[in-house]
């Protein structure tokens, strides 16, 4: 029985290349698989038949953008997921998604390995073949771009040589990234990190410094699920995508950062992610009226851990399915109204309301009406301070 290779297709060039060069260096068939995650772009028959006329035996499209929305980003709002406190995992968060879709398809058409288009020095080749091993311990991985040397010079050659139906035109100077959750943009010229950005690398998001109007939104929740915009229902996608338009539109979501690659390596990259940026602060702020104390500071805890798992391609870990347990009943309460401004490249926060708040007015109030009986201050103050005070009676003997 000839060898089946399943391979992540984008309808790019290197991707449509790979098919032919996977055949002609394994002799396999090859299945390509496109999944739409809100990136945008052709539509996907056309996608589907560009695969089926560059070689594929088989191809298979997705739309997976609810899916991708539900079970992927909004588990990182709930988690107020940030890598380095900056990064909402946008393209972390769509390569799980991907990888669900691959490892259905190599089993539904008896393949028995998997191929993607990743080099071999950024995070995305982890993210692939951890998940693909935790879904599919029997598949086997292979990167025609680390594997079998196709370069982009190579890619040209070959599509000119087999004739084959994409277009070869020179290379944008952009590595670029994006999905309904954000884009992201690397190489060229921001390789030299002294480099500004320039507007021209930006799509989801307009200038922040142009003078317009601002934009007042209401976002609603149900334990931690945005259910609403301004009081009409929306599912997670539409939340996502309605802030996309109004928080890109306010130029919010930019995010120029040095982050530390998986493999070892530091890397600078352009974020835009207006949407995500706009649900994560407001649920971080009904978090703050909803959450009790001390599960909010060990969610911290978690949340940090949680946004380095997911970075780091764990996401179908024991830990990180344990860490999910944990986020979600956390969420129990974050239910409520948060309102924003959006203005200026800034989401600020300037109203809540819960059902389920634990600020008390009563209790915080300095006016008339105080309950707070302060009387008791002293006496805690004096416990709590104690081992310090102790402590420094010895060390300043």
């Amino acid at each position: 029985m000839t060898e089946r290779v399943v391979l992540a297709y984008s309808g790019g060039l290197d991707t449509s290349v790979a098919i032919g060069w996977i055949a002609e260096e394994t002799g396999a068939e090859v299945i390509a698989v496109a999944v739409d995650v809100g990136q945008g772009g052709e539509d996907l028959d056309v996608i589907r038949k560009r695969a089926l006329a560059c070689g594929a035996v088989e191809a298979e499209v997705a739309d997976a953008k609810d899916e991708f929305a539900e079970e992927y980003c909004l588990p990182a709002i709930k988690a107020n997921a940030l890598y380095m406190d900056r990064y909402p995992l946008v393209s972390a968060l769509s390569r799980p998604t991907i990888v669900k879709h691959l490892v259905a398809a190599a089993h539904k058409h008896n393949a028995g390995i998997v191929a993607h288009g990743c080099t071999g020095k950024g995070n995305d080749q982890v993210r692939f073949e951890a998940g693909i091993s935790a879904l599919g311990p029997d598949l086997k991985c292979i990167a025609p771009v680390r594997d079998y040397a196709m370069t982009r010079d190579k890619a040209i050659a070959f599509c000119e040589e087999k004739n084959l139906p994409i277009a070869t035109t020179k290379k944008s100077p952009y590595s670029i990234d994006q999905n309904v959750f954000g884009r992201a943009v690397e190489t060229g010229f921001l390789e030299d990190i002294w480099n500004a950005p320039i507007e021209d690398i930006y799509e989801y998001t307009e200038n922040p410094a142009v003078q317009r109007e601002a934009d007042e939104v209401v976002i609603s929740f149900k334990e931690g699920v945005p259910v609403a915009i301004d009081g009409r229902p929306v599912t997670v996608l539409q939340a996502i995508q309605q802030l996309n338009e109004r928080a890109g539109a306010q130029g919010i979501g930019r995010i120029d950062m040095v982050e530390d690659r998986l493999v070892g390596i530091k890397s600078r990259e352009v974020y835009e992610a207006p949407g995500a940026i706009a649900l994560i602060t407001a649920h971080q702020e009904l978090e703050n009226v909803t959450v009790e104390r001390e599960l909010a500071r060990y969610k911290r805890q978690v949340e940090q851990r949680w946004g380095e798992m997911v970075y780091d391609g764990l996401w179908f870990s024991p830990l990180k399915r344990a860490l999910d347990g944990f986020i979600n009943e956390a969420n129990q309460h974050v239910t409520g109204d948060i309102r924003m401004t959006l203005h200026g490249g800034r989401a600020v926060v300037t109203g809540r309301k819960s059902e389920e708040s634990l600020y008390d007015f009563n209790l915080a109030t300095y006016d008339s009406g105080d309950t707070f009986d302060q009387s008791k201050a002293q006496g805690f103050i004096e416990i709590f301070g104690l081992s310090s005070k102790i402590a420094a009676k010895r060390d300043l003997a």
